[in-house]
């Protein structure tokens, strides 16, 4: 791609993609690359800035993360965040040190002087604080430009040089004026024009990928989802005939989701796809026998995937490349380098060792949630399943809390179903990001009809969010969630009582497991 770019260097922190994400909503477009990466190796991809990530060690110490102090002499504006504020102060003389009081959550800052980055900032703007050390002293030829009443470096910077430093984090919605913060430096620091677009994006990852597999055939993972769809019609304008879809109904999906993806996508859609349906439910259900702990579940869905689509692989001949609908969020929750793992997905790290195809394509890898529905919708692709509700790889293997089996999973679906139509119902369905039921392992007394009952709650979860990396808790009004409960508890047999989940992410993850 020939489009202006700003990098985040990664020193192990949990918002890189999102940074990343915010960068784009510039319509500038960012790329992530490890900490170690070579001056060499950036000056060959020409950014017009840098952007240095937050991180869970201390700049001083040895064995921390570091970067090449020629970084800072290359001519290319750099932003330090958090960490990277304190990196920044450390490799050019500064003093960092364990602060007296840390920091944790929200902060006022104080503008102290006119700055580029802060252009248009409150002179007092509440920022998301997050660290334990602190920058005591600047570096030589730096000036303070934020602080807090904890924190006397909460900004800094050296114009000259075109080097920005926050103590605080402006990627997360938590503070205030943050977007306004990071356009500032991509565009009145960095001086980029903004020609990041969606459909600049699908053409060249359409020519890429028609380039990169020539005559070889291509086997798709679909399943019916945002991500895999869009996977899959890239794909096919990238490929045609060379591609083959292939849909594992694994019993873990939604009520009556299965017939409804082979409506889209099988011989009566409208897509020129190969379509092949695997009915699969009885061999996943003897896989999860027994097993509970829900890395394990999803290490085994993904294995199992994988051995799908290998034994499809042979049935139709000789496949080169395996297509997913891998995307950035799954990517960083999964482990990004030195980024502290949250959980595996069964796309990226729950694949087994051994593949047997000659490459992954991901073509999605680089996208986050809203990247994805843009290119579907430059793709052509109905609104109805691009808007479609986020569904985890493993499906309702992960929702089902303990052991899985086919009664619990019946069990989740039907109550799913019910919290999904009066969601619809109550106009909701377009405002709220994500809603599902869970079924909890967690059996309590009842009464129902006079007589005692000992049976399974049901959990309610919805959240509102842009970047999936982040989110609230949804304010779901208490009628509709008593008409849900109502429902669910005279309509699923082996439910009497139902719970609803007010945790954001962080602490919490989306998915309930």
């Amino acid at each position: 791609m020939n489009q202006e770019k700003v990098i985040v260097l990664d020193f192990g922190g949990q918002y890189n993609q999102l940074i990343a994400r915010r960068v784009r909503e510039c319509n500038v477009y960012c790329e992530v690359h490890p900490h170690y990466i070579s001056v060499e190796e950036i000056r060959k991809m020409n950014p017009k800035g840098i952007i240095f990530t937050g991180g869970p060690n201390s700049a001083y110490l040895e064995d921390s993360p570091t970067c090449s102090k020629e970084i800072f002499e290359m001519g290319i504006p750099i932003l330090g965040i958090c960490y990277g504020s304190q990196l920044m102060a450390h490799l050019l003389g500064g003093s960092v040190k364990t602060a007296p009081i840390s920091e944790y959550g929200k902060a006022e800052v104080t503008i102290e002087s006119e700055s580029e980055l802060f252009a248009a900032v409150s002179k007092n703007t509440v920022c998301w604080m997050s660290h334990t050390d602190y920058i005591e002293t600047p570096p030589q030829g730096f000036h303070i430009i934020g602080h807090t009443s904890a924190c006397p470096v909460a900004a800094m910077e050296c114009p000259k040089r075109g080097l920005y430093a926050t103590q605080f984090h402006p990627e997360v919605m938590h503070t205030a004026e943050g977007q306004k913060m990071l356009s500032n430096f991509v565009y009145r620091i960095c001086g980029c024009k903004g020609d990041w677009q969606m459909d600049s994006f699908v053409e060249n990852t359409i020519e890429s990928i028609r380039e990169k597999v020539g005559s070889g055939k291509v086997l798709c993972a679909l399943s019916g989802g945002v991500d895999s769809s869009v996977a899959a019609v890239i794909l096919a304008k990238a490929v045609g005939k060379q591609l083959t879809c292939v849909f594992v109904d694994h019993g873990l999906l939604r009520k009556n989701e299965g017939n409804e993806v082979e409506a889209v996508f099988g011989p009566n859609g409208p897509y020129n796809l190969n379509f092949i349906r695997v009915n699969a439910q009885e061999r996943f259900y003897q896989k999860l026998s027994g097993v509970t702990e829900p890395e394990e579940k999803r290490k085994i869905i993904g294995e199992e995937f994988i051995r799908v689509f290998e034994e499809e692989a042979k049935k139709i001949g000789a496949v080169d490349f395996l297509v997913q609908g891998t995307i950035y969020p799954d990517v960083i929750e999964s482990g990004l380098g030195k980024s502290a793992t949250i959980k595996s997905h069964h796309n990226v790290g729950g694949l087994p060792d051994y593949v047997d195809f000659k490459e992954i394509i991901e073509p999605l890898r680089l996208l986050f949630k809203d990247e994805v529905r843009q290119a579907g919708r430059e793709l052509g692709i109905p609104e109805y399943l691009v808007s479609r509700q986020p569904f985890p790889g493993p499906g309702l293997g992960i929702r089902v809390i303990g052991e899985v089996t086919a009664e619990k999973v019946k069990m989740v679906q039907d109550a799913d179903a019910i919290y999904r139509e009066e969601i619809a119902n109550a106009g909701l369905d377009k405002t709220v990001s994500q809603y599902f039921a869970a079924l909890t392992n967690m059996r309590s007394v009842g009464v129902m009809g006079d007589e005692r009952t000992y049976d399974y709650a049901v959990a309610l979860r919805a959240v509102t969010t842009t970047d999936f990396m982040t989110a609230e808790c949804a304010d779901i009004p208490f009628e509709v969630l008593q008409k849900v409960m109502n429902r669910i508890v005279n309509e699923v047999k082996g439910v009497n009582r139902v719970v609803y989940d007010l945790s954001s992410k962080p602490p919490g993850t989306i998915e309930f497991e």
